[in-house]
This record gives structure tokens, sequence and C-alpha cells, in this order.
């Protein structure tokens, strides 16, 4: 059997590893397809392509991860198959990237002020280009030692709630599903078994989801089998992957430990080609 992972991040958004990387890793763990699904940002995806030795042995599939809003609940949107070069959709991103941006200076400027002299030159250098997150502060703050880790910046200093957290700029869940529509990819909810509120998850597949994201790392059996069931009984697609940024365990990525089926994304292109009609 062949199987994909559907859900990784490269460092065009708050990935660890470069597109080439990704690619490279995704040879290593014989995979026969990745999804690449930064968040707010396609710039990885040709990135992806152009490193593919063998795109007969490993497709690309050129995703998004929108971050969302519904009711004040956080909803991540994957698109798949989308037209990652269509210049409205683009534009869209731009202005959702300048709030990111904006974001990361205030938060930078919180840092200062409670003696965390960092600033956004590093920050950028860090992000090599990319769009600036919340990870990309983190590991400022680790290379000039005011933390020992990432995850102690997001804890003490940056994480929701913390002294230097800043809100980000959201769009509604179903601008986003439609966005994915409007350049004839598919949307996808990511990861619902994080979602708590289980009326929440319905909600949002009443808005025009065509698919579920049923295989994840924070899964359990229980929301497995609840949301294979809920895709069954809405005749939605189902997808899955590992939500790879690239942190190493035991020397390597988690990319490829949640995996899917093959024919499960050639289901999800045959939907994308007539969205497309």
């Amino acid at each position: 059997m062949e199987y994909a992972d559907l859900h990784i991040h490269t460092d065009a958004s708050d990935g660890l590893l470069s597109p080439s990387e990704v690619v490279d890793w995704a040879f290593k763990k014989r995979l026969r397809a990745i999804g690449i699904t930064d968040h707010d940002t396609v710039s990885g995806i040709d990135n992806a392509i152009k490193s593919n030795s063998a795109p007969d042995k490993l497709e690309i599939v050129p995703g998004i991860e929108l971050n969302t809003e519904l009711d004040g609940k956080e909803i991540h949107m994957l698109g798949y198959y989308i037209d990652y070069n269509n210049p409205w959709f683009l534009e869209n991103l731009k202005r959702m990237q300048k709030a990111r941006y904006n974001r990361a200076v205030t938060m930078i400027e919180k840092l200062n002020h409670l003696g965390i002299n960092i600033n956004l030159k590093q920050v950028e250098e860090i992000s090599k280009g990319s769009s600036i997150g919340r990870p990309h502060i983190a590991r400022a703050m680790v290379e000039k030692e005011y933390v020992n880790s990432m995850a102690g910046a997001f804890e003490r200093y940056i994480g929701i709630g913390g002294p230097a957290y800043v809100e980000r700029f959201r769009l509604t869940t179903e601008d986003g599903i439609n966005m994915i529509k409007e350049v004839g990819g598919i949307p996808v909810l990511a990861h619902p078994g994080l979602i708590a509120d289980r009326k929440a998850i319905v909600k949002v597949l009443n808005l025009g989801v065509k698919g579920i994201e049923v295989y994840h790392p924070k899964h359990d059996p229980d929301i497995v089998k609840y949301l294979f069931y809920m895709a069954k009984e809405r005749k939605l697609l189902m997808t899955g992957g590992t939500d790879c940024h690239g942190i190493k365990q035991n020397g390597q990525p988690i990319m490829g430990s949640i995996t899917i089926d093959y024919t499960k994304v050639l289901d999800l292109k045959r939907a994308a080609d007539l969205a497309k009609k």
C-alpha cells in the first residue's frame, strides 16, 4: 500500500524544516504524497515542488491552513489542491500576513518592556524571509538565552494569556471556507478533535466543508471513531496527517507517523477537479 501525510508545515510559516528538507524526509519515510499546508501562506509550495526529484514517486499536494474564528473559537481550515497562484487569493493572504507582521512587532515591543532585548531584525533572520510567527520569536529568545526552550518562551511569555501575547487577526470560518472554494480547493476541517465543543464541529460542517481531518496525532481512538462515522454519514472526504512542524523525536521529524491511504488523496484530487469545472 502507498501512504500520504497531508498535514505538514515548512519554515515558510512556523515549521523548522525548509521545503526541500521536508521533501527529503518524505522520500526517507517512503511516502507517496505529502500536503504542504503552511499557516496563511503558500510560499513554500513551489520550493517543495522544485525540490522533488521524482514526482512520479512523491506527489506534492498544494495546500494551506487558514486560521479562522467561529463564535470566539479558533478553527483551522485546511485547503487542498488550491490554485495557489491566483492573484485574488494571494492578495488576501498578503493582507493576512501584514496583520501577522504587525502582531509580531507588537509582541516584540511587549517583550522589550519586560526586559527581553530581542529585535525585529533578529526575528526576521530566523524566519528566513517567511511569514513571521511566534515560533520565530521564541527561537530568538532561546538564542539570546532568555529562556531554555521554545516551550518555555510560550509558557512564560508569548502563549495565550502570557504577558507578551497579542491576539491575532482571524478570518471568519465561513470566509475561510469560501476563500478556499473560490480558488478551486477542497476545504477540510483541521484536527476537529482539538475542538472541545462538538456542537461547534457540527456548526462548522454545516458551513460547507468538504472533508474532515480524521487522523491526527492528538486524536484519541474515540474521537477518530466519532469523526470517521460523521464523515461517512455526511459523505465527507477523510484526510489525515501528522501536523509536522519539523520538531524531531529520536533524531527524526514525526512526519509519516500518522498517514492515510493514497487512495484518499486520489479522492481529494477528483473532488478538486470537479470543483474547478
